[in-house]
């Protein structure tokens, strides 16, 4: 009998093909049966956007930590350096505003994401004034300058604090002295920085006591023949009081009592600042005080913060690149943080000196009633017509941050009790205290070493660069049972109660 030939149906399916079917254990689990495919055009679209962002934030973040790094190794070898035990190391002044349009939380965290990691590196001690308005740094500014000029033999002597006083006799008592060299300023952002130029003018050129406020003027002839008009109509018709009587009971009972919310907020409302005691337009007739000191070290750092929603692409790119903010601020203060080197701020010499020179840069000591003359045909001109902008390096520091402030605070307030704005006038510099301001600058040995360093061939000055611990290893040496890096073993201890 011979043989059926094989079908068609039967050679074409493959022989020995295991089925597919899905493990037993993880069916009784309930995992349901998973098929790898290549996923779909949404999905892809999805990864690949918030990969891409999740990369570039990771890679931000990683470059902007050896940024950080590297300028605090920089300036580390400070905190080595041994001290005196009756000295106090260098003490840093920081001056700190809200930005413009937003509150003060905002330029703190700036101030401890990019400022703080670097002067604690080098282990000097700051002090942080605050403003939360317009017009506070300034305020305080001057103060301390009036109350230093006071302590150096000016004016009155001043009503001394008891624990102040406390204090700087336990100093004596014990010896101790201040770190001796450069102290130095850093004034964070443009906003704040204009707010030290006017209070640095208002303290050395300004009076130390309170100037008196202007009278109120006296009627003349005209309004002593009106309110005698008033008096016979009065006489005639009845007292004025008598006639605006109803209309001011109308008046009281159309307005709409207060509500105790509204009493509320009108209570937390911050208190004004000390309104200024000159003008910048009086600069030139005001005397420099005998006390200013020869050189005034400060540097500006920048604070770039913006806001509003149309502004969204810019913001999100500046989160993404926050490596270079890291790069460039941390290059400023690591030059505050040294004060290796301070150079005097530089002055346009394409201006001719007719155009902003005042007779009071011939002497500092010139009397006042010397310039008498050109201060009073220079009153009545506005400050910004008196010295052009941008003519010394100050006016011009930071200048870009202006673009970026939104346009509430561009808006004049109608208060007809302020006189000036801080932040909206022109930086109007006196040259007396213009050619004594110098700011920190890195020497440029300082420069290639930090170089030097994010390329990994040199570290902390005085120390060895120690070896490189991987990742893995660095794990198991703080959460396993791995050797710590001073080479000691880690104790285990067992079971105490057995």
């Amino acid at each position: 009998m011979a043989d059926k030939p094989p079908s068609s149906t039967s050679s074409a399916t493959p022989q020995n093909v295991a089925p597919n079917t899905q493990n037993p254990a993880l069916r009784m689990l309930g995992v349901p049966k998973i098929r790898f495919k290549l996923p779909s055009r949404n999905w892809l679209i999805f990864l690949s956007i918030t990969g891409s962002f999740t990369t570039a934030l990771i890679y931000d973040r990683r470059q902007k930590r050896k940024a950080q790094e590297k300028w605090s190794n920089l300036v580390a070898h400070i905190a080595k350096q041994p001290l005196p035990p009756n000295e106090t190391r260098r003490k840093l002044t920081v001056f700190l505003a809200a930005p413009p349009g937003d509150g003060l939380m905002s330029a703190r965290e700036y101030f401890k994401e990019y400022i703080k990691p670097i002067i604690v590196a080098g282990a000097l001690d700051y002090e942080v004034v605050e403003g939360r308005k317009e017009g506070d740094i300034r305020a305080t500014f001057a103060n301390r300058i009036r109350k230093a000029r006071r302590q150096a033999g000016e004016g009155q002597p001043i009503e001394e604090d008891e624990a102040e006083n406390f204090l700087q006799q336990i100093r004596q008592n014990f010896g101790i002295e201040d770190e001796p060299g450069i102290q130095g300023d850093m004034v964070i952002g443009r906003h704040t920085w204009k707010e030290y130029i006017r209070g640095l003018h208002e303290g050395w050129l300004g009076p130390i006591d309170e100037p008196h406020p202007e009278p109120e003027t006296i009627p003349g002839p005209e309004g002593a023949a009106a309110e005698v008009a008033t008096q016979q109509l009065a006489g005639d018709y009845g007292t004025p009081a008598a006639l605006s009587a109803p209309q001011e009971n109308k008046k009281a009972e159309s307005a709409p009592e207060k509500k105790p919310e509204e009493e509320k907020t009108d209570v937390k409302k911050l208190p004004r600042p000390t309104p200024a005691y000159i003008l910048p337009s009086s600069y030139p007739s005001q005397r420099l005080a005998p006390s200013t000191p020869q050189e005034i070290d400060v540097s500006p750092v920048r604070f770039p913060h913006i806001l509003g929603f149309f502004n969204t692409p810019i913001r999100i790119y500046r989160f993404l690149t926050q490596r270079y903010l890291a790069d460039a601020v941390g290059r400023d203060v690591a030059a505050i943080v040294l004060a290796a080197s301070t150079r005097p701020y530089t002055e346009n010499s394409n201006i001719p000196d007719s155009e902003f020179r005042t007779p009071t840069d011939a002497s500092d000591d010139a009397s006042p009633t010397s310039l008498s003359s050109s201060s009073s045909s220079s009153s009545s001109l506005s400050p910004s017509s008196q010295i052009p902008s941008n003519h010394y390096e100050q006016q011009s520091d930071l200048e870009t941050e202006e673009q970026e402030w939104p346009k509430s605070v561009r808006k004049q307030k109608e208060d007809p009790d302020i006189k000036e704005r801080e932040w909206l006038d022109d930086i109007v510099m006196d040259p007396r205290i213009a050619l004594r301001m110098h700011r920190f600058d890195l020497p440029p040995e300082e420069e290639e070493r930090a170089q030097r360093i994010a390329e990994g061939t040199d570290w902390i000055r005085g120390e060895e660069k120690p070896a490189h611990v991987p990742f893995w290893k660095r794990m198991w040496n703080t959460y396993g049972l791995g050797e710590q890096d001073d080479g000691r073993p880690k104790v285990v201890i067992g079971n105490l109660d057995e």
